[in-house]
């Protein structure tokens, strides 16, 4: 299994990208982890990955506690899918991009700033992959 986390638009934010750096490091101890900025119009991420579980986050997306979103992990390991986590830019996502989603998912019912939204993003990736290997780093 492979993770990418993409994001679109520039880090603004220094310190809450090396947060969100900092984590999903972190999480490629479990499996090989990439973030990076996209520009929706120069990347198809169905064309890119296409046997991958599309996962972007919406607030109106499905709000998910850390157990069910460490669930995605465990199925997605068990079926050697890798999985692509997209947040959106200052205008959201592309509205063909979450219609053709596999989930939508809402970290909050907060409003809150991209730079931050990925650093709460790959703080719940690590967390799923120790949640799924019983490190003490959820307790």
């Amino acid at each position: 299994m492979k993770l990418y986390l993409y994001y679109i638009g520039k880090p603004k934010d220094a310190h809450a990208n090396a947060m969100a750096s900092d984590y999903i490091k972190r999480a490629g101890h479990y499996a090989t982890s990439v973030m990076a900025e996209i520009r929706p119009d120069r990347v198809d991420i169905w064309q890119k990955h296409p046997t991958a579980k599309k996962i972007l986050l919406d607030p109106a997306g499905k709000p998910l506690d850390s157990d069910k979103f460490a669930a995605i992990f465990e199925k997605a390991e068990m079926l050697g899918h890798d999985l692509v986590f997209v947040i959106g830019g200052h205008a959201g996502l592309p509205e063909d991009w979450r219609q053709r989603a596999d989930l939508l998912v809402s970290l909050s019912a907060m409003t809150m700033p991209h730079e931050l939204a990925r650093a709460v993003l790959a703080e719940q990736i690590y967390r799923a992959f120790t949640i799924l290997r019983g490190h003490p780093y959820p307790r």
